[in-house]
Formats: structure tokens, C-alpha cells, sequence
């Protein structure tokens, strides 16, 4: 295991011809400063470390929630987990993406006793530096196996993941959304299928055997909203229970629930369709209903 380099004072770093050790000095002392910029609510600093596309879904993602940008970036339900005391695994680059894996327990400061698992720690190069892009956590409570392959120190989890592995392409920097009208959510519930949803052209969702809610970046709009999806069958999959899309509009008024403005539901037994499109409104009277003041 190569030493952890914790220092906030190095902001940029070369990104070519870095050797391993070096590189996971350089990536370590990225992700400490973006880390204090978190802790401290230093906005110039998590802009300085923070790559460009990330900073503008950051961005996208407060403002479809209406709240405040740079004010809210802070605003997590826990600080970043300190990793001097992890083991690093690895550093994998691909052209100007790197990804540093880190095993043990990771403490985020909430209390309880935390377990071995994964963390996953991305960056991107940008001109000649290296910039944080983002954190994956992975529990690994259901995979008993590999929980202790990566503890050995065997990697091939890492090497047949390929989710888990950098891309060796910077995402490109997502257009800024305009103003939101009305927060939205799309939910899915999808056992053995893949379900990819678009709303409104913008705000693209992927969902795989899942049953959660994604935010809709942009939101909805008063008036005629479109919503386009695919589905396909996951590998070995069977299809015992049912499939559901949803659209839920969400109230700013404390104590109204949200309105369900959209569903498309595959009965149980159903194979899955490939392509499937529709359309949801809101009118006044769903309006009025988010305030409140109608039911």
C-alpha cells in the first residue's frame, strides 16, 4: 500500500508521466482539498477542484430542487469520509480518467459501528491538472465473496466491473437548465428489465432491475409534458412481477403530498416492450392541488 498524501496545499498537479506512487499522491491531495471545501463551505476552493461537468450537474441538480447554488452544494446528510486510514487497492488511469479504489471502513461521521466495504473515488484531467469528479460507495454486505477477495487484495471484481473502471472519456458538461416550475420525480420499478426514460428531451434517467426515484433535472413545466422511454429484458431474467413508470409532481407546501401526473404499468407475466412514449399535463387544478388550496 502506497502512503497517503493528506496535504491541502497542493492544488494543482502534473497530470503526464506521473508515476503510480506519485499519482496517488497527486489524486489523494485533489480529493483532501475538495474534501475541506466541503467541511469548510469554501465554494472557490470546491470550484477550483471540481470538474467542470460535475460542477454544472451540480448545479442543474440543485436548481431542479429549487434551492440555492453555491449556498446548498454544502447541504449534505454527511461530511466525505476521511481515507489515510483506508486501503488503497489501486489507481487505474484511462487517457485523462483515474479511478482510486479504497477498501476498509469507511466512517462518515454518522455513528454506528461501519463495515468493510468499497469506495470508489473518480477524476478527471483537465489541461495539465487532475480534478475530482465523483464518489461511489459500494456496500458489500450481499457479496460476502467478494468482500473477501478485496481484502486479500485480489482485484477481479475491480477488472470484471466494467462500471467500476474509468472510461478514459470526460463527460461533456451538461447545457444549464432554465427555471424550474415545478419539481418532478420519475419512478421505477423494473425487476429483471432496463429501463431507460427521457423527459421533456432533457432530463435522461436509467434504471436497471431498480425500484427507486430520480430527480428531474429541469423539472416540469406548466402545461403539456413528454415523456419517452425504452425497455429491454436483462440477462437470465424472468418476469413474475409487474413493471411501473411514474411521473410525480412534488409540492413546496409543507404536508401536501405529491401528485402522481403519470403511469404506464406492464402487468405481471408481460415481456417487455422496446419503445414506449406519452404525455402528462398540468393544469391549474394540479396546481392548486401542490398548494394545497383543492384536492
Amino acid at each position: 500500500m502506497f502512503r497517503t498524501f493528506c496535504s491541502l496545499l497542493i492544488i494543482s498537479t502534473t497530470l503526464a508521466g506521473a508515476q503510480p506512487e506519485e499519482l496517488q499522491k497527486q489524486l489523494e491531495s485533489i480529493y483532501a482539498n475538495w474534501r475541506h471545501s466541503i467541511q469548510t463551505h469554501n465554494d472557490v476552493l470546491w470550484k477550483k477542484v471540481t470538474a467542470s461537468h460535475r460542477q454544472a450537474a451540480v448545479k442543474n441538480r440543485l436548481l431542479s430542487e429549487k434551492k440555492r447554488f453555491p449556498a446548498d452544494i454544502f447541504n449534505l446528510p454527511a461530511l466525505p469520509p476521511v481515507i489515510k486510514n483506508l486501503k488503497c487497492l489501486t489507481i487505474k488511469r484511462s487517457g485523462p480518467t483515474a479511478k482510486a479504489y479504497y477498501f476498509g471502513k469507511i466512517d462518515f461521521g454518522i455513528g454506528g459501528n461501519p463495515a468493510d466495504n468499497l469506495l470508489v473515488l473518480s477524476y478527471v484531467g483537465a489541461g495539465n491538472s487532475w480534478q475530482f469528479d465523483q464518489m461511489e460507495y459500494i456496500n458489500l454486505a450481499l457479496l460476502p465473496d467478494t468482500k473477501k477477495q478485496l481484502a486479500a487484495g485480489e482485484l477481479d471484481y475491480l477488472e470484471k466491473t466494467q462500471e467500476l473502471l474509468p472510461s478514459g472519456v470526460i463527460p461533456p458538461t451538461p447545457v444549464e437548465i432554465g427555471k424550474v416550475e415545478y419539481i418532478a420525480k420519475v419512478y421505477a420499478y423494473c425487476p429483471g428489465r432496463e429501463i431507460q426514460v427521457q423527459i421533456n428531451g432533457t432530463s435522461k434517467h436509467l434504471f436497471q432491475d431498480a425500484q427507486e426515484a430520480q430527480l428531474v433535472i429541469g423539472g416540469a413545466k406548466h402545461g403539456r409534458n413528454e415523456i419517452q422511454y425504452t425497455v429491454k429484458k436483462l440477462i437470465d431474467a424472468n418476469f413474475k412481477d409487474p413493471m411501473t413508470v411514474r411521473v410525480y409532481i412534488m409540492s413546496e407546501v409543507e404536508g401536501v403530498k405529491p401528485v402522481k401526473i403519470y403511469e404506464h404499468l406492464v402487468p405481471e407475466g408481460q415481456q417487455p416492450e422496446g419503445f414506449g412514449r406519452g404525455t402528462f399535463v398540468i393544469d391549474d387544478q394540479i396546481r392548486n392541488r401542490l398548494l394545497g388550496v383543492a384536492r
